[in-house]
């Protein structure tokens, strides 16, 4: 009887706000993917694109603010794969199906958006399962929905044969054993400066010649980086086995 009313006591006791604030921010992605999903059904297709960038935003800093304030908890992982699941993975499979493919090529391009959207959830879970430590092993899912939602941004008139290959190959990539730069390990005073200016000017630069096309090309860009082993967190750290950290949360937040 002691036990059980130990166990009740400890129930009732008040959840630390520094525990329900990361979830707040995941629901926040949450948010997006729905706001997105809603725009594609009403065929506002670049606004729908830009709510799913919006959704790496709050993606990336839910574990950012976990780590700082000591709240990661059990729950948080799995909201966050949730939230990942729909804001990556369905959201964007839907985005481009409908913007698109839709009904031009009949039952397959229907099938392609479903193997995206499930080999985001595969990746999600293996992700949470068997997280280890260095370059993530195949591309992670914000990273695969940014770069079908690029498609959209940059207002290309693809063929709809095209974009199910996008689909086909961005999932085959997350359920891969491709490695890619992992910048969550890269440690407060391990980076380097001088590298680190260089990539934020060739971004801005990008972004100011390139425009609307520009989200395609960087995120192409760390696709291909990833196809040719080149990790961008040891590119960028001082220290290579600095900026490991044994002890990170396996949030998916970021690229």
């Amino acid at each position: 009887m002691r036990s059980i009313r130990a166990l009740r006591r400890r129930n009732k006791r008040p959840i630390p706000f520094r525990k329900i604030i990361p979830n707040m921010i995941t629901s926040g992605s949450v948010l997006c993917g729905m706001l997105s999903l809603v725009l594609t059904y009403h065929q506002h297709f670049v606004p729908a694109a830009w709510f799913i960038v919006m959704a790496v935003f709050f993606d990336f800093m839910d574990g950012k603010v976990a780590r700082s304030l000591g709240g990661s908890t059990a729950f948080g992982v799995e909201l966050d794969s949730l939230a990942d699941a729909l804001s990556f993975g369905a959201a964007p499979a839907f985005l481009v199906y409908a913007a698109y493919i839709n009904l031009e090529i009949g039952v397959w391009g229907s099938l392609a958006a479903a193997f995206f959207a499930l080999c985001g959830v595969l990746r999600l879970a293996r992700f949470n399962v068997t997280h280890v430590v260095g370059p993530f092993q195949g591309i992670p899912i914000p990273a695969a929905g940014l770069a079908l939602v690029s498609l959209v941004i940059s207002r290309l008139p693809l063929n709809h044969w095209i974009v199910v290959a996008a689909l086909l190959s961005l999932g085959g990539l997350m359920i891969s054993s491709v490695p890619y730069g992992n910048l969550k390990r890269l440690k407060k005073g391990n980076v380097n400066k001088a590298k680190m200016r260089f990539l934020i000017g060739c971004f801005l630069l990008i972004c100011v010649v390139m425009r609307e096309q520009a989200p395609l090309l960087v995120i192409g860009i760390y696709i291909a980086s990833g196809l040719l082993r080149f990790d961008w967190g040891d590119w960028l750290a001082l220290d290579r086995g600095a900026c490991i950290d044994d002890d990170e949360e396996p949030r998916e937040e970021n690229v």
